[in-house]
């Protein structure tokens, strides 16, 4: 395990969210991206929301989708801090993924699983 401050692991899903390409990134809608320290067991992030592909009745005042990236999971599993870049950068593109309607198991065959 390794211990990354929080204002940097802030930095790295600022950084891993940079790194989406534009066109992707400008079709994102009403989406909040956030850190949490406390972990989830088993889960390194989570999406909660519509996905973009079910928002036919989607619309008036919707809270936004949140996507929480796990602080404490992603150093836990992590060995160095070359290690916690990785894998934010896997976890923030799975969750955008599900934030754009991509299920887990096209997430796997697809390498971000």
């Amino acid at each position: 395990m390794i211990e990354v401050p929080r204002d940097r692991f802030e930095e790295l899903v600022a950084d891993a969210l940079d790194g989406i390409p534009p066109k992707l990134g400008s079709l994102m809608d009403n989406v909040w991206v956030r850190v949490s320290n406390r972990s989830r067991p088993g889960l390194l992030g989570l999406y909660e929301g519509v996905p973009l592909t079910e928002r036919d009745t989607y619309g008036g005042m919707v809270m936004p989708d949140r996507i929480t990236i796990y602080r404490e999971s992603i150093c836990r599993i992590s060995d160095s801090e070359d290690d916690v870049v990785d894998q934010v950068r896997t976890t923030v593109v799975h969750e955008v993924a599900h934030h754009f309607g991509i299920d887990d198991a096209r997430l796997h065959d697809l390498g971000w699983g």
